[in-house]
């Protein structure tokens, strides 16, 4: 995908565009979008996993009289 050197070239260039007062800020912010994101995912899935003890007694249906 990418080599050291390409990654070294981007870095320097973010470095210089943004300024070095500015990346930990950035990477400040990208930590705490990634720990929100994965704080959701996990709660989906508590939410959405199946619940034995509290689901609801099935209804059973009769079928439809033919007239």
């Amino acid at each position: 995908m990418f080599g050291t050197t390409e990654l070294i070239v981007i870095a320097l260039v973010i470095f210089v565009l943004f300024g070095a007062s500015s990346i930990p800020r950035f990477a400040k912010s990208l930590g705490q979008a990634k720990g929100e994101f994965e704080k959701g995912v996990k709660e989906g899935r508590v939410q959405n996993s199946p619940k034995i003890a509290e689901k609801a007694p099935s209804k059973k249906r009769s079928p439809k009289k033919k007239d």
